[in-house]
């Protein structure tokens, strides 16, 4: 078994096909307009209807409401909704499987965790900063997501790169990991060599062992 991995931010059909090409399990699209990464719905629409089947599509959403994520969805055509702002455990109840984002600062971080497991298919932690949703670049303590496994399937974010994500794979042995600024050349474009190199890199190490 190996690690699943998103590539996150995607905003344009080249960076997406190279991602699916060199083995992406998931796309990541950001529906908040606060990101750099920010995708409308047409142009997520556009990339998504030309994507190859088994090809997971992820919507980002941060605070939004259950209505508009419901309207994206039916057009965009998504699999699984990614909560990524502080939305309560009910909020998570829409019509696709849900991803909940927590940001960690510390342990403390994951005492939420409990109140939103029976309704979510995975958490993804994410690094905490005080001024941004995701997308830092910055990494956090990884035995805080080893202890976070036993709510769920984790999927590790923040920070992650080429350079560090065998090391990140075999330490912490998660469902998933997601990168977006780590595989970048500029914010909302795609480093197709750091992005082949991560994908390889994370799916060298076998996990569940």
């Amino acid at each position: 078994m190996h690690t699943k991995v998103k590539i996150c931010g995607i905003t344009n059909l080249d960076d997406a096909c190279a991602a699916v090409g060199y083995g992406a399990d998931a796309l990541g699209f950001v529906f908040f307009k606060g990101s750099p990464r920010s995708i409308s719905c047409k142009d997520a629409a556009r990339i998504i209807k030309k994507l190859p089947p088994f090809i997971t599509t992820v919507g980002v959403f941060v605070d939004e409401t259950l209505i508009h994520i419901e309207k994206i969805i039916q057009q965009t055509s998504l699999d699984v909704i990614q909560f990524h702002g502080s939305e309560p455990p009910e909020m998570c109840n829409c019509s696709r499987a849900a991803i909940k984002a927590i940001r960690v600062k510390s342990l403390e971080s994951l005492e939420t965790l409990d109140k939103y497991k029976e309704r979510v298919s995975a958490f993804l932690l994410d690094t905490f900063t005080p001024d941004a949703f995701g997308g830092t670049g910055q990494i956090f303590n990884w035995d805080i997501a080893i202890y976070a496994k036993q709510f769920g399937k984790i999927i590790l974010a923040g920070g992650l790169n080429p350079n560090n994500i065998i090391e990140a794979v075999r330490r912490v042995q998660p469902y998933g990991v997601d990168v977006s600024s780590g595989v970048e050349s500029k914010k909302g474009k795609k480093d197709h060599k750091k992005m082949r190199l991560f994908i390889e890199n994370a799916k060298n190490i076998p996990i569940g062992e």
